[in-house]
C-alpha cells in the first residue's frame, strides 16, 4: 500500500488515488530543547524546519498569506537584514561570522569563526578568532568602558556541546558570536573603540594587547578596580571598608545620595523581575502552539488514512463523494497545521525581544557595580585620608613634648605628609572617576529606556498584526471547508 503521507496532495480537486500528489507533513521539529534559543538560531541562519517555509508577504496586501513582519522590528539587538542600522553608530556596513572549523596548536584541538566585517565605504576585512579571544575582548571591554551597558558574551557552552550534535552546537555558537559582535558595534561608545575595531581588523591573534585602552580612561590606578595580584593591600582595604559599611554603626563618609539612581535602580530590578516572568511566558506560548501545529499535523494524518481508505474500499457513489469530502478535511488540516508552524516562527522573532532583554540586565547589573566599586573606592580613600591625618595629629602631639622635637617622629611626620598628598591625589581622581561613571550610567539608562520603547512598541505591533493575519488566513480555510461540505449540515 502507498504511504499516507506520499498519498494527498494540494491540488487534486479529485478523491481518485491516481491523481493525488505528494504533500509533506513532518517538518517541525520533534524535540523542543529550548523555544526561545532553537528559533533565534535559525533566524540568523541556523536549520530550523520551520524557517525552511517559504515567507509570506507582506500585508495588507491581502489575508491570503498572511503578513511576515521580521523586518518590521528595528532593534539595535537583531536581524541580520539590519546590520547596517545595527551598527550605523561605528559606521559599520555588515559584520557576519561563519565558517567554523576545527584547528590545532601547543594547546589542544579548537574551533576558529571566519569574522568579516566592513566599514561604510571602506573594504572588507576578514580574520579568524577563537572563543578564547572573544573572552579577552569582552574582559578588555569590562575594563576599559566602567559604568557603560556593555553586552554580555555568550557563555561558553560546555554542557550544551557535550548533549548536542556538533555540528548544531557550532552553528548555535555561531549564531550567538554573530549577535554578541553586532551589538557590541551598534553601541554609541563601543562601536567606535579601539578594542572593537582592533577584534575585527588586526591580523593574527588578538591577545590582551592587542589594543590599546581609549582615550576617555585616565591613567591613574586608583580609579580602577583593585585586582588579585595587583594591589592586594588595596583589596583587603576595600574588602574592610566594605564590611565597615554593611556592619559599622557610623555613617559612610561618602555615600550613595543621588535619589533618582536609586529609584532607578529599584526600577531595573522589577524590570528583571517583570521580563523574566515575560520570557518564561513567551516560551510556554510557544510550546503551546508548536504542540497545536504538531497535533494538527497528526490530525491531518489521520485524515489521510481515512481517506485510503475509502477510496480503496469503495463500492458506491456515496463512499466516493465521503472520500472526497474528507480529502478536503485533510487538505484544510494540513495547511492549518503548517500555518501554526509559520506564525509560531514569527511569534519567536517578535517576542525574542524579551529574551534579549533579559539578558542585556546582566550589563545594567555590571554597569551598577561599577559604580557602586568606584563608590567604595573614594570611601577606601578617604578613610585612610583621615586614618592617615589622625596619626600626624597623633604623632605632633608626642613630638612636641619633647625639647628640641622628637627626629624620629618628626621624619614620620613627613612620611605621612608625603603619603596625605599622594592619597589626596589619588582621591581627586577617584571622585573624577565616580562622577564620570554617575554621568554615564544616567546617559546609559535614558538610551535603554529609549530603545526599550521603540522596540517593544515594535514587539507588540508585529505580534498583534501576525495574530491576526494568520487568524485571517485560517478562518478562510476552513470556511472553505465548511462551505465544500455544507451538504453535511442540511442533513
Amino acid at each position: 500500500m502507498m504511504d499516507p503521507e506520499t498519498y494527498l496532495g494540494f491540488e487534486s480537486p479529485g478523491p481518485r488515488a491516481e491523481d493525488m500528489e505528494t504533500l509533506a507533513l513532518s517538518d517541525a521539529p520533534s524535540d523542543y530543547r529550548s523555544a526561545i534559543s532553537s528559533f533565534s538560531a535559525a533566524a540568523d541562519g541556523g536549520d530550523d524546519p520551520a524557517r525552511s517555509l517559504p515567507p509570506p508577504p507582506p500585508y495588507p496586501v491581502s489575508p491570503s498569506p498572511p503578513p511576515s513582519y521580521a523586518d518590521v522590528v528595528p532593534s539595535p539587538f537583531r536581524s541580520q537584514d539590519h546590520a547596517a542600522d545595527l551598527a550605523a553608530p561605528a559606521d559599520y556596513v555588515a559584520i557576519a561570522v561563519s565558517e567554523p572549523q576545527k584547528e590545532q596548536d601547543a594547546g589542544g584541538v579548537y574551533v576558529s569563526y571566519l569574522v568579516a566585517s566592513r566599514w561604510r565605504g571602506g573594504e572588507e576585512r576578514r580574520v579568524r578568532r577563537r572563543f578564547r579571544e572573544v573572552v579577552t575582548l569582552a574582559d578588555r571591554l569590562a575594563e576599559a568602558y566602567r559604568g557603560f551597558l556593555v553586552p554580555p558574551r555568550p557563555d561558553k557552552g560546555v554542557v550544551e556541546g557535550q548533549v548536542m550534535q556538533q555540528h548544531e552546537f557550532l552553528e548555535l555558537r555561531r549564531a550567538a558570536l554573530e549577535r554578541y559582535l553586532r551589538r557590541l558595534a551598534a553601541h554609541p561608545a563601543i562601536g567606535r573603540g579601539d578594542e572593537l575595531r582592533a577584534f575585527l581588523e588586526a591580523p593574527g591573534r588578538f591577545t590582551d594587547g592587542a589594543a590599546q585602552p581609549p582615550s576617555h580612561a585616565p591613567p591613574q590606578e586608583a580609579v580602577h578596580p583593585a585586582k588579585g595580584g595587583r594591589d592586594l593591600l588595596r583589596i583587603f582595604k576595600e574588602l574592610k571598608q566594605s564590611v565597615a559599611n554593611d556592619w559599622g554603626g557610623a555613617k559612610p563618609p561618602v555615600a550613595e545620595e543621588d535619589r533618582d539612581f536609586l529609584e532607578r535602580k529599584e526600577k531595573m530590578q522589577d524590570l528583571e523581575q517583570q521580563l523574566t516572568t515575560s520570557s518564561q511566558q513567551a516560551e510556554a506560548l510557544v510550546k503551546a502552539q508548536q504542540d497545536v501545529g504538531e497535533t494538527m499535523g497528526q490530525l491531518g494524518r489521520v485524515f489521510i488514512k481515512l481517506t485510503k481508505l475509502e477510496t480503496e474500499e469503495a463500492i458506491y457513489n456515496s463512499q466516493r463523494t465521503r472520500a472526497a469530502d474528507i480529502k478536503r478535511v485533510a487538505v484544510a488540516t494540513v495547511k492549518a497545521g503548517r500555518l501554526y508552524r509559520e506564525l509560531n516562527a514569527q511569534i519567536v522573532k517578535h517576542l525574542e525581544v524579551l529574551h534579549e532583554y533579559l539578558e542585556l540586565m546582566l550589563a545594567v547589573r555590571s554597569a551598577f557595580s561599577d559604580r557602586a566599586s568606584a563608590l567604595l573606592t573614594v570611601q577606601t580613600l578617604v578613610s585612610d585620608l583621615s586614618s592617615i591625618q589622625a596619626r600626624v595629629e597623633k604623632l605632633e602631639t608626642a613630638s612636641s613634648k619633647v625639647f628640641g622635637g622628637d627626629r624620629w617622629r618628626l621624619h614620620k611626620i613627613e612620611e605621612l605628609k608625603e603619603t596625605i598628598r599622594a592619597t589626596e591625589d589619588a582621591k581627586t581622581f577617584a571622585l573624577r572617576e565616580y562622577e564620570r561613571i554617575k554621568e554615564i550610567n544616567r546617559s546609559e539608562l535614558e538610551r535603554l529606556d529609549r530603545e526599550r520603547h521603540d522596540d517593544f512598541l515594535s514587539m507588540l505591533k508585529g505580534f498583534v498584526v501576525n495574530q491576526v493575519g494568520y487568524a485571517e488566513e485560517l478562518a478562510s480555510v476552513w470556511a472553505k471547508v465548511a462551505d465544500e461540505t455544507r451538504g453535511y449540515a442540511r442533513g
